[in-house]
């Protein structure tokens, strides 16, 4: 059974990723979580995602999966972006509700990058997941971060108010590591 390192301190990543990627089977994989500190990052998704991987990769010295994940509010280009667990830490949900309290498009998009890489010295390969929404006042007592202010698009309940059933088949996570089980089926059929 091959085990794959997810580095995480957050369990509610770590049970959701478990969910999706394993599900009631089992399917001869086994994630286990590791919480490292690794440097905060600058930059675009794409590389902040490779570069943590690759660093996680010399400090396990086998297999890991990493997740980034951005909240990109439309109407400030894209920010808080990369930044979103600072932004929740230091101003919380209301505070981000505050920053598009000037603008009428309150329009926004959640973005998963998951990298694995097979060990030290590998190239990471990107897995990105999208899911486009609307934030909104808080609502909802369930999920993490910011999920009681984002209503994905075509549903009537945030993140928080939706059942984890529903949320692991619709969200940014969720669509992301639909292609990471994709990845990791074919490369174990080799």
């Amino acid at each position: 059974m091959e085990t794959i390192t997810f580095v995480t301190g957050n369990i509610n990543k770590l049970n959701e990723v478990k969910a999706i990627l394993i599900g009631e089977t089992g399917r001869g994989l086994n994630i286990v979580n590791k919480k490292l500190d690794l440097p905060e990052l600058q930059g675009e998704p794409e590389f902040v995602a490779r570069e943590k991987c690759r660093l996680a990769s010399i400090e396990v010295e086998g297999p890991v999966l990493s997740e980034d994940t951005s909240l990109c509010f439309n109407a400030l280009g894209g920010l808080p972006g990369v930044y979103i667990k600072w932004f929740v830490a230091k101003i919380g949900l209301t505070g981000l509700n505050n920053l598009l309290e000037a603008y009428e498009d309150k329009s926004a998009y959640v973005q998963c990058i998951f990298a694995y890489s097979p060990g030290p010295n590998a190239q990471p390969i990107l897995f990105v997941g999208r899911c486009n929404g609307t934030i909104i006042k808080q609502r909802g007592e369930n999920g993490f971060g910011f999920d009681a202010i984002f209503l994905p698009d075509g549903e009537t309940e945030t993140f928080a108010e939706l059942p984890s059933s529903r949320k692991n088949i619709i969200s940014h996570r969720a669509i992301a590591l639909q292609k990471v089980k994709e990845f990791l089926h074919n490369m174990n059929k080799k």
